[in-house]
């Protein structure tokens, strides 16, 4: 199951083929054919038209969303008729962020590859392994921040290239939704836990942040556009801890991985994080990034960073998946205040 958001009202949606069904309205159009004359209410009660309802629902909503994709599914897109308001088609209707509107967690320095380029512009470290950059790392621990946002864009959203900085950067990451309020939890429970699976792009300022501290506000990880999340939340058909992740700038092939490279799986993120803090359904725990960004390939030269590999007016970023879709956006200039 796919699900999406979509249109000015930001509809809970379904991708079927080459359409989006509307579940909250093609529910009520199910319970209608079966003789409910409340069908409306029930179907708001029992399949609600927002994503955060939707997934507090548990498995009873995903049964019920099942039966909606199941029987609307192979009809035809915007056939003009009396389920027009039920079944798009992709082409017809614009796609929103999947972000349930709650708390997102991002992993910091969870992949090795990334870690090696990072540590030689940073540490001068040029003679590491993978292997040993992966050791080095899990005894230092995890570590990484929240984005506190109001907004997330979604695909084919724009993002304005913050004011007074120089190196914008790109970073494709795989991230999890939960679907169950819980605390403490053990890594080897994450299954009950998670939701769903969608792409996610942390867009990150590399000009420095000023003098390192161990609690910082992390503002070169929070400003507008600084995430965009989708095309869709994979729901019940993908192992987190095994998909394939490419992210192309204008076109061409940036970073190419999979979540198994991952040095703490989501299940070890998730305990981490857990610890005296209660997790609830709606939450978003983003995996990191691999070797491929402008920050971990850019090497430094008589103390200056190369411009070419970062971000630009203009640049067009898209990181994809062949087990979720396409996130595409656009750089462009900010507006001003």
């Amino acid at each position: 199951m796919k699900i999406v958001i979509f249109g000015p009202e930001r509809r809970l949606g379904a991708l079927a083929g080459d359409c989006v069904i509307d579940l909250n309205r093609g529910f009520a159009r199910y319970l209608q054919e079966r003789g409910d004359r409340n069908q409306n209410e029930h179907a708001a009660e029992r399949l609600p038209p927002d994503l955060k309802s939707f997934i507090e629902g548990g498995l009873l909503a995903l049964e019920n969303a099942q039966q909606v994709i199941d029987h609307f599914d192979g009809i035809g897109c915007d056939d003009g008729g009396e389920l027009s308001h039920v079944v798009h088609s992709c082409s017809r209707v614009k796609l929103h962020a999947p972000w349930p509107e709650r708390r997102i967690a991002c992993v910091g320095g969870n992949y090795a590859a990334h870690l090696l380029g990072m540590w030689a512009n940073r540490l001068g470290k040029t003679d590491m392994t993978i292997e040993e950059v992966a050791r080095e790392a899990k005894k230092a621990g995890q570590w990484g921040f929240w984005k506190v946002l109001a907004e997330i864009a979604g695909p084919e959203d724009r993002i304005p290239f913050p004011k007074r900085v120089t190196y914008f950067d790109y970073e494709g990451e795989v991230a999890i939704v939960i679907g169950k309020r819980g605390k403490n939890i053990p890594a080897d429970q994450v299954r009950h836990y998670v939701w769903g699976v969608t792409l996610f792009h942390d867009w990150s300022i590399r000009d420095g942040g000023g003098t390192d501290r161990a609690v910082s506000y992390n503002l070169q990880k929070n400003f507008d556009g600084a995430a965009s999340m989708g095309p869709c939340i994979v729901v019940g058909e993908l192992e987190p801890q095994n998909v394939d992740v490419e992210t192309r700038v204008n076109g061409v092939v940036r970073q190419s991985y999979n979540t198994r490279e991952m040095i703490w799986s989501f299940g070890e993120v998730l305990e981490f994080l857990s610890q005296d803090f209660t997790f609830v359904p709606g939450d978003v725990i983003a995996g990191g990034t691999s070797a491929g960004t402008a920050a971990d390939q850019s090497r430094r030269s008589e103390g200056k960073r190369p411009l070419d590999l970062f971000l630009k007016i203009g640049d067009v970023v898209e990181v994809s998946s062949p087990q979720i879709g396409a996130l595409s956006n656009q750089i462009v200039i900010s507006e001003s205040e």
